[in-house]
Order: C-alpha cells, then structure tokens, then sequence
C-alpha cells in the first residue's frame, strides 16, 4: 500500500479536465432552455437550435472530456487499491450513495407541486428533466464495473483495445442507420469504452508522452475524422439532440463522438503546460479542491436547480426565453446563470455532505455480488432516466418512480459496505471528506 511519504502527486491536469467538463454540462444546460408558458402549457426549445450554432457543440460536448478523465481516474486508484473488490465496493458506493437524496426529494415534489396548483405538464416536464441526466451514472456504472477487466485488456493490448471499440461502434452505427435503430443503444457501451479507455493510455503515460506537435496532429485527426463523417455521413453536426431531428449523436450514441473525443483530449493535451500554471494559482487550486469530491452532487442537482429557477420565472413571474442570440439574450443570460447558481449552491450545501462523508470500514460483498449490485443499478437508473420523477394522476405507484428507486435503492444495500460516521466524529458534528484519487503526473514513455 501507498504512505502519504510515497503516494504521488496529484495530476492536476485531470483535475482541470474534470472540473471542466462539469462546468461545461452546467453551463450548457442552464442556457439550452428556451421557455414560454402560456394556458397551462409549458413550451420549450434549444438554443443551440439557432443556425449555425451547431459549431459550439464540438467544444461544448464535453461528455467525452467525463470519460476520459473518469477512465484515467480508474485506472490510477484501481492500481493503488487492495483488491478490486474493494475497489468495486468503493466506487459503486460512492456513486450510488449521492443519488439516494435526490430520489427523496423527488418522490415528494411532484405531489407538492400539485397541491400548489401547477398544471400537470408542466410538472411533467420538471420531473423529465430533473431525471433524464442519471443516464449518464447508468452507463457509468457499467465503465465501471467492467474497469478490472479493461485495465487488464490494456496490459496486454493497449491502444488495441479502444481501435477494436472503435470499430465495433462503427458496425451498431451500420446496423443502426440500416433500419435496426434500437441496435444503435449498444453503442452506449462501445463508444463510451472506447473513450474511457483513451484515459487509460494518459494515465499509464502513453498521451502524456506527447509533444505539443504530436497533440496538436491527435486534435486535428479527430476533429478532421469528425468533419469527414459529418459531411459525408448520416451523422448531424450538432453533437447534441436537436428538437424535431430525425438523427442524435448523443442518444443514442454514434461513433461519431469517439472522433470527437480524440479531438477534443488532443487539444487539451497541446494545451497542458498552460493548464498546469494555470491551475496552481491559489484561487483555481482552492476551487478545484472544493469540486473534486462534489463532482456527482453538482451533475445531479444543477438541473433541480434549473427547474426551481424556470419554475419560479416562467410559471411565477410570466418570463418568456429572448431570442437566443439577441441582445435581450445576452443580457439575460448571466443573470439567469448566476440565478441558477445560487440555487445550486444552496441545494449542495444540504446534500453535498453525502458524497463528501467519511466512508467507515466494514464487510464488502462478493464481488458477483457487487456486480449484480451494480447491474440492478444502471437498470433503475435508466428506467428513472427514460419515465422521469412524476407519476400520472390517474396511476398507481408501479407506473411511476417509485418501482426504479427501489431497485436502486435494494442495489446500494446489496454493496454490504455500512456508511457511517465514526461516533467520535459524528459526536463533534465534523464530516469527513473523502480523499480524493491520488492522480499522479504519468511518466514520460512509462508503460504497464
């Protein structure tokens, strides 16, 4: 095991990486709505609908950004754990636990909003959205319960392992687009891999071993492959779900977004001498520190946050969306961001403390366990994801959230890892915070 004398580093460029691709899903997010409510109907539409604005979204879409830092992420506290198992537990844990509140809440919420008088589609609306995004932690969890597996694929096959994903998203996208579009959603798994395991190769110093030339052509290959496929392929050039279209790169997702990955960690990588200064300064360090261990909480309420902001503005006030691009739009923006922020602020104030928490020792599960654990898991997740927080007045229980919640809730439970605080620490009201992974700078030309 690793002391605090030997453990290395933190890599503060994965830091940056993370950092700012949660800010980047928030911001994009909270400006995406356009909103009007008028005789109880809530309507709503994408800015970045608006001609040419397409061209954001290939910075903008930093879903591949998550995977890669998460696969880097893996790789280095995997190496430096006891066991797998453990390792299982632990992360399963940790990223179960954060959304247990937020089911709380929103089996609660809609019924409340009813009696206030908030019309159903509205509401409707508001719980699609607040629960639409556990997607991710869904497709997240499977990266992660099959990360033991991958890692020792990589041992042995390195960058053999993401090309073979590569390709196997290329042929779902072929059956996809050949009238088998429901094939489309393996892609969730191969795609998502394929990037997940890009991170393995920054994190054994494979990427870190690139000059500014070398990253620069990685960048300009993905981004070029990417243009390719779009202006000769089925693929949209919004990197986003536009409203109405016929084809979305995201969901499900095509391999188009693996390209875009490469472009996208290749600039980062040209960039990262600057990155590193940067991210020393005293202020950019501090709020690095403070996002690391709520980055789950911060994915998972900022659009609670955005409901109770369009909920008050739209539905109490009569506020109606500007033209996106327009002066008024420009205006409003900062506004309805810092708005949006500060209630997030103050929903991480009362449930951030459940990701940050000191994890207390205790029996683990078998590993099959914990694996069916996390299987039931990404299943309730994704069932919340497709049927949203509201259930239909005119239904029962069973057709709503509450059927998805138990499994995720029976899937946390089925981990056997006790979550406490230590009684001398709870007697003194302290809350632990989790330590971070140790991220280490990689080694240049190191390998496994």
């Amino acid at each position: 095991m690793q002391t605090s004398a030997t453990r290395p580093k933190r890599d503060l460029f994965l830091d940056v990486v993370r950092a700012a691709a949660i800010a980047g899903v928030v911001g994009q997010h909270w400006l995406m709505p356009v909103l009007e409510y008028a005789d109880g109907r809530l309507a709503t539409g994408n800015a970045l609908a608006t001609p040419g604005w397409w061209v954001l979204t290939w910075l903008s879409q930093v879903m591949p950004l998550v995977f890669f830092a998460g696969g880097a992420a893996n790789l280095i506290s995997l190496n430096a754990a006891t066991s797998s198992r453990d390792w299982l537990a632990a992360r399963v844990q940790r990223l179960l636990l954060p959304a247990l509140p937020l089911f709380m809440v929103w089996l609660v919420v809609p019924e409340l909003l009813r009696a206030f008088g908030i019309p159903e589609q509205p509401l409707e609306v508001a719980g699609a959205i607040a629960a639409q995004l556990l997607w991710f932690l869904a497709v997240y969890l499977v990266t992660v319960l099959v990360t033991p597996l991958m890692a020792a694929a990589h041992r042995r096959w390195g960058l053999r392992v993401p090309v073979v994903m590569a390709v196997a998203g290329v042929l779902v996208d072929v059956a996809r687009f050949n009238d088998l579009g429901l094939i489309g959603y393996a892609n969730a798994v191969f795609v998502w891999l394929a990037v997940h395991q890009i991170g393995f190769l920054y994190a054994d110093g494979r990427l870190g071993s690139l000059g500014r030339r070398g990253a620069l052509t990685m960048s300009a290959a993905g981004f070029g492959v990417t243009a390719l496929m779009v202006a000769f392929g089925p693929y949209p050039a919004s990197m986003i779900g536009m409203p109405g279209a016929p084809v979305s790169n995201m969901s499900p997702p095509s391999v188009l977004l693996a390209a875009l990955a490469v472009g996208q960690i290749g600039l980062l990588l040209a960039l990262r001498p600057a990155i590193g200064r940067w991210a020393v300064r005293p202020p950019v360090a501090a709020a690095l520190r403070w996002l690391g261990p709520r980055f789950m909480s911060v994915y998972l309420w900022h659009m609670p946050a955005l409901v109770v902001v369009a909920g008050v503005s739209v539905f109490g006030f009569g506020y109606r969306t500007p033209e996106p691009g327009s002066i008024a739009w420009l205006v409003a923006a900062p506004l309805w961001l810092a708005a949006t922020g500060l209630v997030l602020a103050g929903l991480l104030r009362i449930f951030a403390r459940f990701e940050v928490r000191k994890l207390d020792g205790g029996p683990i599960a078998p590993t099959a366990q914990l694996v069916l654990a996390g299987l039931v898991a990404s299943g309730g997740l994704l069932g919340l994801a497709a049927t949203g927080f509201t259930t239909p007045p005119d239904s029962g229980q069973l057709a709503g959230p509450l059927p998805w919640v138990f499994l995720v809730t029976a899937a946390f439970l089925l981990v056997g890892k006790p979550l406490r605080l230590k009684a001398q620490q709870a007697r003194r009201g302290v809350v632990q915070h989790l330590p971070q992974e140790p991220l280490p700078q990689p080694v240049v030309g190191s390998r496994p």
